[in-house]
């Protein structure tokens, strides 16, 4: 087992090194050249992702779509992920991270648009989609989604399903250690998180989305308002903060007696990996919801689905770098803290509340990312294995839910990396040779004002 842990533990850094950082943010580089800078309509994106298109096609609301996208990509990586490229990587991470959400934008705009294209109506008469119908239908080559969809279907059990049940127990057995025993906790805890999941994810895409909706907006207000008061208590340090993430970003600086590079280097390697991690720009997932959408064209979608990297990254991921960094400055003692301890003693500033808001925060953000991947899972499995493999898959994700909580997760961890980067391969296949596809698209219904115009 130690040498099967060691030997993913390579994989996973082989595949989440270099190579995937600079294929990844060179597509949003070249999507965001490409599709002439769409983030400069994120504000007419974030309008759009609040109304409802009537009478368009598809199973929820743009908003609900967007909720669920939210709801699998902002979790504990957004709390915990920060901190842990800044102790890491040094303060320049943050300026790296927030870089790749401003650039991802493009590429989840490219996505929810190829997302509408490609769609389809199921004989039952749900509409699906997502990087397997672009591949299959957009490019013809069925074989490359499959693969996309083997690689989802296992990222689901993992990712999106074990891990974040296994934080939500891990921190549960913290809180209850007065009372109850972790081994109970954890029990106990996988036992009413497989019955909520279950109730939730029985009920399709609709009671998804509909819980997704009153989750997503009240679990990120919590969560910001958290770190808005600790940037208020910080405030004499906040200028130092920002120049620091500034002229670390790009110090030229030698780390480890230069024999590891320099500074930028750092910086840039943990914040960019990071930020691409937590957004999912490029991964291919969150097309999968935003294919059920109701809108009038691709590019109304397309634009409402970018204002998930917005939220996810630009806003969220860069209010918890200015409080780590912040809180490092104020304290430096904490500097040598690992990630989690690091976001455990800045939210430790907010007096009686602070740990509680955290911890909620990681429970809330863990729980909606277990409901989001449950989705899907469930459109890489239909894919697969048609619509009667559905009720299998839910069944195995529900104990799953139970699995992860009680048990160890190092290897699975590992496993669920690997996959989530093998998934944006064939995505990002998709994405170049179907450039051409969204770059017509986007002329013709944005920058020549067809916005409100149906798709034919």
């Amino acid at each position: 087992m130690e040498q099967l842990l060691r030997l993913t533990e390579d994989i996973s850094g082989i595949v989440w090194g270099w190579p995937m950082i600079v294929l990844l943010l060179g597509t949003h580089i070249y999507l965001t050249l490409r599709l002439k800078f769409p983030q400069r309509k994120i504000w007419t994106a974030i309008k759009l992702s609040v109304k409802k298109d009537k009478d368009a096609t598809g199973d929820v609301s743009q908003f609900g779509a967007l909720a669920t996208s939210l709801a699998a990509t902002i979790g504990t990586g957004n709390i915990i992920g920060v901190a842990t490229a800044v102790s890491l990587g040094g303060p320049g991470a943050v300026l790296w991270c927030w870089l790749t959400g401003v650039f991802g934008i493009a590429t989840k705009y490219g996505e929810g648009l190829l997302a509408i294209k490609y769609r389809v109506k199921t004989q039952d008469g749900r509409t699906v989609g997502g990087p397997m119908y672009a591949l299959h239908n957009g490019l013809k080559m069925k074989w490359l989604g499959v693969l996309f969809c083997v690689f989802a279907a296992v990222a689901s059990f993992g990712i999106g399903n074990t891990v974040q049940a296994n934080a939500i127990s891990e921190n549960l057995a913290l809180v209850m250690g007065d009372w109850l025993s972790p081994d109970h906790t954890k029990m106990m805890t996988g036992f009413v998180l497989a019955a909520l999941v279950g109730f939730v994810v029985i009920g399709g895409v609709k009671s998804i989305a509909r819980w997704c909706t009153t989750l997503v907006p009240m679990m990120a207000l919590l969560y910001v308002l958290g770190c808005l008061y600790i940037l208020y208590v910080n405030h004499a340090y906040l200028g130092e903060a920002v120049s620091l993430i500034f002229a670390k970003a790009f110090s030229l600086e030698a780390v480890g007696g230069g024999t590891a590079g320099t500074v930028v280097m750092v910086a840039a390697r943990y914040g960019i990996a990071r930020g691409l991690f937590s957004n999912e720009s490029g991964m291919g997932s969150a097309p999968i919801v935003a294919a059920a959408a109701q809108t009038k064209n691709p590019v109304r979608q397309a634009l409402v689905s970018s204002t998930g990297t917005f939220w996810d990254t630009v806003v969220i991921c860069a209010i918890t770098g200015l409080v780590i960094v912040s809180s490092i400055i104020a304290s430096p003692e904490i500097s040598q803290e690992d990630g989690g301890m690091l976001t455990k003693k800045a939210f430790g500033m907010i007096p009686y509340v602070g740990s509680p808001i955290l911890t909620f925060g990681i429970i809330t953000f863990a729980f909606s990312t277990i409901l989001g991947w449950s989705y899907y899972g469930e459109r890489a499995m239909e894919y697969l294995a048609g619509r009667r493999s559905i009720t299998f898959y839910r069944i195995l994700y529900i104990l799953l839910v139970y699995a992860g909580s009680t048990m160890s997760l190092a290897l699975v961890w590992n496993l669920a990396d690997i996959m989530n980067a093998l998934m944006a391969i064939p995505n990002l296949v998709a994405l170049l040779l179907l450039s051409e596809v969204m770059a017509k698209d986007t002329q013709h219904y944005l920058w020549n004002k067809h916005l409100d115009e149906e798709d034919k």
